[in-house]
């Protein structure tokens, strides 16, 4: 659908009459990097000082979106129609996007939904999105060989889903039809969901008291991290969201307020502050996902995700699948100067069914039939798999199957990766693909690349390790005997049936 735009340099204005008290900063447009926040006093600010205020009606969340959609009929019949889906925050953002963006568009072709402040702040939002679930096919080429690419090609699905999901459980409202899905006066596309997904994703934060949110005019600041991180934010006593000055900051007129997101710093317990931490802690790959862009003081690729696969020779493939609860694949990371994996799916495909692991059918007094996990007869909870694997005295033979796994998926890894460094080190020409995207991209290759040959060596030297152990050495001497054993028995037999 088309959407409406609002210069940005009238927000101070929407700001101004929808009670958001900017206070010390005001929007500027700059060539460089668009819409920001700068410092509007004479002089210097130090400490804890409040920067903007906004008030908790403006702040978009779960809860304001129940809130509106008690005055708004159209935006209340398309959250009862996706249950589940609409009582998450994520979900509820998304379909109030939709529903703002439906109405304001001149193709609506009637009123739908009501207006509120939220309607005009949508309008001010950029045009273009640079999330790579926007990219052409394109572009989505050059990220071949990168974690990137499954990564995009996972969301790309996840959001076909949603939007079939949404078209199937609201077709069947008269106005959806008409406005959305009518093949003559529907005007809702796939792109539509897209754009709102990636609005939400790279703008929403973890607000204290709040949850998951978007805040006006606060995501109007452009990002750093590191030391030039400047703001954090809180939830006052109000429920209003708060965007200070750090304390151990210093602000003088005229100075960019320079954020950075990232939620998991509040689980530092720093009082009831979270810094604007947006890139201090995220991979390369999870940044450009996210956010669409990597700072230049990004040195390392610091963590990537391969997806993982149980062999097809495993007869327990396709339970060990569905009871699965964890990510398919690994998470290959820095800590510390060493490189770490973290893969509790990997244990699937180290263990059999002779070492103890059973699967079983069970009915439950409703008669749903349920698939059930067994280990030494024992009934087991799959999330708790590797936990119990490490009790038992094969540990370092499962490590060991693991270890392999794990090398050979990153060898092929860095072959892909490699033949599409190659690619570009000829001097790849694409004029449709914008050059900052390929420089870009260009360097998550070769931070992926040095991660995943750092990785490479690490377990390298941990199968040697588990091969060296009087655990291994027994298993290995034992397996050997039993095949000499059976080819020395297979060999008697020939002899026999020859004579």
């Amino acid at each position: 659908m088309k959407r409406q735009f609002t210069p940005a340099d009238r927000l101070e204005t929407w700001a101004k009459f929808n009670g958001v008290d900017l206070l010390n900063t005001q929007i500027q447009i700059t060539e460089a990097k668009g819409t920001g926040l700068f410092a509007r006093i004479n002089g210097r600010l130090n400490g804890v000082t409040k920067l903007i205020v906004v008030p908790k009606d403006l702040v978009l969340s779960l809860r304001t979106v129940d809130e509106y959609a008690k005055a708004d009929r159209h935006l209340r019949e398309v959250l009862d129609a996706v249950g589940d889906f609409g009582r998450t925050a994520r979900g509820a953002i998304l379909i109030f996007l939709i529903l703002q963006i439906t109405h304001s568009s001149p193709e609506a072709g009637e009123a739908i939904g009501v207006s509120n402040p939220l309607t005009e702040y949508l309008k001010f939002l950029p045009e273009e999105v640079s999330l790579p679930t926007l990219w052409s096919d394109e572009e989505r080429e050059i990220l071949h060989g990168t974690s990137l690419a499954a990564a995009v090609e996972h969301k790309l699905q996840s959001l076909d889903n949603e939007f079939e999901m949404l078209r199937e459980k609201t077709k069947h409202i008269s106005w959806c039809n008409c406005v959305w899905w009518d093949e003559d006066t529907g005007h809702l596309t796939i792109d539509d969901w897209r754009t709102v997904d990636a609005l939400y994703r790279s703008r929403a934060l973890e607000l204290p008291g709040t949850g998951h949110a978007m805040v006006p005019c606060v995501d109007m600041a452009n990002h750093a991290s590191g030391n030039d991180t400047i703001a954090l934010y809180e939830t006052d006593v109000d429920g209003n969201a708060i965007l200070q000055l750090r304390d151990d900051k210093s602000l003088n007129g005229g100075q960019e307020v320079s954020i950075t997101f990232d939620a998991r710093l509040g689980c530092l317990g720093i009082s009831r502050l979270t810094l604007f931490s947006y890139g201090d802690r995220k991979g390369a790959c999870e940044m450009i996902y996210s956010y669409g862009f990597l700072e230049d003081s990004q040195q390392t690729a610091r963590e990537l995700f391969l997806d993982l696969d149980i062999p097809n020779d495993d007869p327990l493939k396709q339970a060990k699948k569905f009871v699965n609860d964890s990510a398919p694949g690994v998470k290959i990371y820095e800590e510390e100067g060493e490189v770490k994996w973290d893969s509790p799916f990997v244990y699937w495909a180290c263990v059999n069914e002779d070492e103890g692991l059973n699967f079983s059918v069970a009915q439950d007094t409703d008669g749903n039939q349920n698939l059930e996990v067994f280990w030494k007869n024992q009934k087991l909870d799959p999330s708790s798999l590797a936990d119990t694997l490490r009790k038992n005295q094969m540990w370092e033979i499962f490590q060991l199957r693991a270890n392999m796994l794990l090398e050979s998926r990153i060898k092929e890894q860095l072959q892909n990766l490699s033949a599409a460094i190659e690619v570009f080190s000829t001097g790849l020409q694409m004029p449709e693909i914008d050059s900052k995207t390929l420089k870009m991209i260009e360097r998550l290759q070769i931070l992926e690349a040095t991660l995943l040959h750092r990785a490479c060596q690490a377990i390298t030297e941990e199968k040697t390790h588990y091969l060296e152990s009087l655990t291994v050495q027994r298993y290995l001497n034992d397996l050997n005997s039993l095949l000499h054993g059976d080819e020395a028995a297979s060999d008697e037999d020939s002899n026999e049936d020859f004579s």
